[in-house]
């Protein structure tokens, strides 16, 4: 069944949860909407969309340094209240989130966070990429479209799979502790630094390094 626009923005209106989650419910539920109401609900998506509105000023700066001072990464991330932020479980989703992005050095928290600039340089490398592979000239746009998208979604925050467990995007755990916690909770910024910044470096094999001592 194709799942329309206006159902989508229909589910969104009654539940909250963010558009591509109304998406997801409606297509593993063939199109039913009660039933899609419900799907989002045990997911905890609906509630989580709805304290996404309130305040977050309080949280944790937390400081995470890896390979005897090869990589550092300084974030912030909000909660509502100073007591969820003294939490074990809040606490472990910011460390986690630290970790993640020591291994993983992605650009920004989300998509729109990256410069237009950034976004357009990238484009045009991969236009002439295509060209150079010598695609369709009508059909190059609509395969860059696509990298593009696919792009942003390594090199962003909330939409990378998380590396502790690869079935998981971060913004998918970050939905889940907000479920748990039963506050809303941002992930402000963060800084990630690397001895000899500039040097081409394996991130999977970091990444690997990373899991592999977490496991340990």
């Amino acid at each position: 069944m194709t799942i329309s626009a206006t159902m989508v923005r229909e589910l969104r209106e009654k539940t909250n949860a963010g558009m591509m989650d109304c998406k997801k419910a409606l297509e593993e539920n063939s199109g039913d909407f009660e039933k899609a109401v419900d799907w989002l609900r045990k997911k905890g998506l609906s509630s989580a969309a709805k304290k996404a509105g309130r305040v977050a000023a309080e949280g944790a700066v937390e400081a995470y340094i890896h390979g005897e001072g090869r990589i550092g990464v300084l974030l912030e991330i909000n909660c509502e209240t100073d007591f969820v932020a003294r939490t074990d479980g809040f606490r472990e989703f910011v460390k986690n989130i630290a970790l993640h992005i020591a291994a993983t050095a992605p650009l920004s928290v989300s998509s729109d966070d990256v410069p237009q600039a950034l976004v357009e340089r990238e484009r045009e490398v991969l236009m002439g990429k295509a060209r150079e592979q010598g695609k369709k000239e009508d059909m190059i746009a609509k395969i860059v479209d696509g990298q593009i998208k696919k792009w942003l979604a390594e090199n962003c925050l909330l939409e990378q799979a998380y590396v502790k467990n690869p079935d998981l995007k971060i913004g998918d755990y970050l939905k889940e502790t907000i479920a748990k916690t039963g506050e809303n909770i941002v992930v402000r910024r963060f800084v990630r630094f690397e001895l000899g910044e500039g040097i081409q470096k394996k991130t999977e094999d970091f990444a690997a390094e990373v899991a592999a001592q977490v496991k340990g």
